[in-house]
């Protein structure tokens, strides 16, 4: 011990402390506030001032005992004590490591015998060459900023000091965690805890010499800010004596030139020159200033006085259109028509109401037909600019109308960004995915659209940020969406529906060979070779590894092929590449769908309906399967509320004709139905599944199979009738995608078979009816239903 105190065989008071560690050769202010802590405190101050200090494993135990105490502690010497408020401050000085050998009381306080540890590895040659590491580290720690009192310094840093008195004192100024502290005192050897520290003492050196440098940074980045502010001031100062304007300076006289240039209305113009002068006014630091001259430049840069000259000529218009599109006859001509109305208005001599399009047009169909495409071929054959924003997932209504200007970083919105990418106030604008447009607490985006769709109300629109209207009537706006019946009805009800059936394989096989392997062979750098790829080959792409309504995934596998091939020419391949079957089957691997689901055997339970998603026209398998029960139904497949509906009523009139059915009472009482509508996890709704489930029903319960080759679709009522339905064109080509050679409709939607591309009207048979009982008839293998009866519902019909 430094200062050498006979404790041997002595009942010493033990003062838990709690996040801190007390080192021997060192001076530590402590403040205790416990009662049992303040106890023995005074109890050993009175007598001969011995407390031995443990620090607590659990910071937060308010009334450790022995074992809830680290096993090695420090005996300290009390020099000083003072009370303040309850609490006792006192100052210690560190003796000894010790070891809590025995509990001689717990009350009042802890009192116990202690062994003190003795050290070892206290002299040698490596032992002081650490030790003046330590000093010289310890130094360099305190002249980058390190907090330690005077008197620690001093007694570091004094050439008498041990070795072991260094060490533990600088070990007692570390910023370490308690728990490392701990360990520090916990190491008897004095060679191994200097090698600790000064590891320790060099990481804390790297921390302050990054902080050091930091400061500085930010202190000469302080100044020099500070000295061009006044450099500033002065520079105006010297100005106004010499009757210079503000309006000489580069950068205002800049925006000056840019204000006379835009054309601005009368209205923007005075609120841009209102701007400008309070720019002119203000502190050149002022954080403002640089929103001011945001805003400014944002004025300057939208085209308000700047048009596209748009010449609308119905050929030209035509022969872009079928150069960048196949097929979309229905579309094509009523874009036509569109145009030809604009060149009419045009052309009039009542300018004022021939300069507005009150019509906007909405592209409806599933992704991958041509929707967006087919908006670019409109701009180019207008030679107009086009812009493009998608509205997929905005909820924010700010997002369109702009944020104001007193956020940090607000912009104007997405539309007056398009017009000023375009640079013109009349580019052809598309609004894709309207209908996945959502709605929160910040607002309703589709209400922000009436206003900028309706010409008679977007000739003033005003974004938030410009806060000014800027006339939107001259755009040509056209929306795209995938499904009607998302998109909110007052904004349905402002725009014109044109829609995009998918393409059947014959237009697949035209795109792909036009444009889609073109496009490949540019993109993967094959345009100096030879690639040539079979018709038959392009047939295999589209039947056995594609089966979508448009044309992506089919753009997907060519350009796999095109770059397997690249791959064959960077590996130096020669020669040139003709792909047949073969080839395809190589590049692409294993086929992803049979040729035609059709082929399968005709079964009992299961039937092919016919519906729309989002994705276009798809094909529907409705199963039923039968089991002993009470006669419950039960349906499953996320179907939403309409189909439900739907199966209900196919159910009732199938228990309400089971006589007429050949089926007994007793055992639809007895037998539970389950109709199960695959996939499982994709949403379906709606009435057109009717007839399909009413099929596989009647097929389960009579154990006759339905036509594999059949399809169909209709809604049915619970007496029978086949009710009209809605996308008949998107159901029969994805029928005829599957290989259905019968599809069957209801009688009312005859009329609907012009809008059927030819083709497929010679390869599917196509049967109307008006009743279910007919559909079942042709639908299944054999009638179902026995002669001489009469269903229930006949006969309770006769009786009332």
């Amino acid at each position: 011990m430094t200062n050498s105190v006979a404790f041997d065989n002595l009942p010493i008071p033990i003062v838990p402390f709690r996040g801190s560690v007390v080192f021997p050769h060192t001076d530590t202010l402590v403040s205790v506030g416990r009662a049992k802590s303040i106890a023995a405190l005074e109890a050993s101050y009175k007598e001969n001032r011995l407390v031995a200090v443990f620090t607590q494993k659990d910071p937060n135990q308010q009334d450790p005992e022995a074992e809830d105490l680290y096993e090695i502690g420090s005996l300290v010497v009390i020099s000083q004590m003072m009370s303040t408020d309850g609490d006792i401050h006192a100052m210690v000085r560190g003796q000894a490591r010790v070891k809590l050998s025995e509990v001689v009381a717990r009350e009042p306080y802890l009192v116990g015998k202690v062994t003190e540890i003795s050290e070892i590895d206290i002299e040698g040659e490596e032992l002081e060459e650490l030790s003046k590491k330590a000093v010289e580290l310890f130094r360099k720690a305190v002249n980058l900023g390190k907090p330690v009192e005077i008197t620690t310094i001093m007694r570091i840093l004094s050439p008498q000091t041990d070795p072991s008195e260094v060490v533990d004192s600088i070990a007692a100024v570390l910023d370490i965690k308690a728990e490392d502290k701990q360990l520090l005192l916990e190491e008897v050897s004095v060679l191994s805890r200097l090698r600790r520290v000064v590891d320790l003492l060099s990481q804390e050196l790297s921390v302050l010499d990054i902080e050091r440098s930091i400061s500085t940074k930010t202190q000469k980045r302080f100044e020099d800010q500070m000295r061009k502010a006044v450099l500033r001031e002065r520079k105006r100062t010297i100005e106004q004596e010499l009757g210079e304007e503000l309006d000489d300076e580069d950068d205002i006289a800049e925006l000056v030139g840019k204000i006379r240039k835009a054309k601005m209305p009368k209205l923007v113009h005075e609120k841009a020159m209102k701007e400008l002068k309070k720019l002119k006014n203000m502190n050149p630091h002022n954080p403002e200033m640089g929103y001011v001259r945001n805003y400014l430049e944002w004025l300057c840069d939208v085209p308000w006085n700047k048009t596209s000259k748009s010449e609308v000529s119905l050929t030209k218009a035509s022969e872009i259109l079928d150069q960048d599109h196949y097929g979309l006859g229905k579309a094509k001509e009523r874009i036509l028509e569109f145009m030809a109305v604009m060149k009419l208005k045009d052309e009039s001599e009542d300018k004022k109401e021939s300069q507005y399009h009150p019509t906007i047009l909405c592209f409806v169909g599933p992704p991958g037909v041509g929707k967006t495409s087919i908006g670019r071929s409109i701009a180019k054959s207008l030679g107009r600019e086009f812009v493009r924003i998608s509205l997929g997932g905005v909820r924010d209504e700010a997002e369109l109308r702009g944020h104001r200007r007193t956020y940090i970083g607000a912009l104007p919105g997405r539309i007056i960004q398009g017009i000023k990418d375009a640079g013109t106030k009349n580019p052809v604008f598309m609004l894709d995915e309207v209908d996945k447009l959502g709605m929160d607490y910040r607002g309703d985006p589709s209400s922000a659209l009436l206003e900028i769709l309706d010409p008679e109300q977007n000739k003033e629109f005003a974004d938030h940020y410009l806060d000014v209207p800027f006339d939107l009537s001259q755009v040509m706006f056209i929306c795209t969406a995938n499904v009607l019946e998302e998109i909110p009805g007052p904004l349905r009800d402002r725009m014109e529906v044109i829609k995009f059936a998918g393409y059947i394989e014959d237009e697949k096989f035209e795109i792909a060979k036009r444009y889609l392997w073109k496009k490949q062979i540019a993109a993967n750098g094959l345009s100096s070779r030879s690639v040539t790829i079979a018709d038959e080959a392009l047939h295999f792409v589209i039947k056995r590894y594609t089966r979508e309504a448009g044309v992506r995934e089919l753009e997907r596998n060519l350009a796999t092929i095109c770059r397997k091939i690249a791959r064959e020419v960077a590996e130096g391949a020669l020669g040139n590449f003709e792909l047949g079957v073969d080839e395809v089957k190589k590049y692409l691997g294993a086929t992803k769908f049979s040729s035609q689901i059709a082929e399968k055997a005709d079964e009992v339970g299961m039937s092919t309906g016919l519906a729309v998603t989002g994705v276009g026209g798809e094909i529907l398998f409705i199963e039923v399967a039968l089991m002993p029960g009470s006669g419950r139904l039960t349906l499953t497949g996320k179907l939403g509320d309409v189909m439900k509906e739907s199966a209900r009523a196919a159910f009732t009139w199938t228990k309400s004709h089971a006589h007429e059915l050949g089926l007994s009472e007793k055992i639809l009482q007895k037998t539970d139905v389950h109709i199960h509508v695959p996939e499982g996890a994709t949403p379906k709704d709606g009435p057109s599944a009717g007839v399909a489930m009413t099929t596989a029903l009647v097929s389960a319960l009579t154990g006759i199979p339905v036509k594999r080759s059949v399809g169909m679709t209709g809604e049915v009522t619970l007496r029978g009738r086949v009710l009209e339905i809605g996308g008949v064109k998107e159901k029969v080509v994805a029928g005829h995608r599957a290989g259905l050679k019968t599809i069957l409709l209801p009688q009312d939607n005859q009329k609907d078979m012009e809008e059927v591309p030819e083709n497929v009207k010679g390869e599917i048979q196509f049967m109307f009816f008006e009743d279910v009982s007919e559909v079942l008839k042709t639908a299944l293998v054999k009638s179902p239903f026995k002669e001489g009866k009469k269903s229930k519902q006949t006969e309770y019909l006769a009786l009332a």
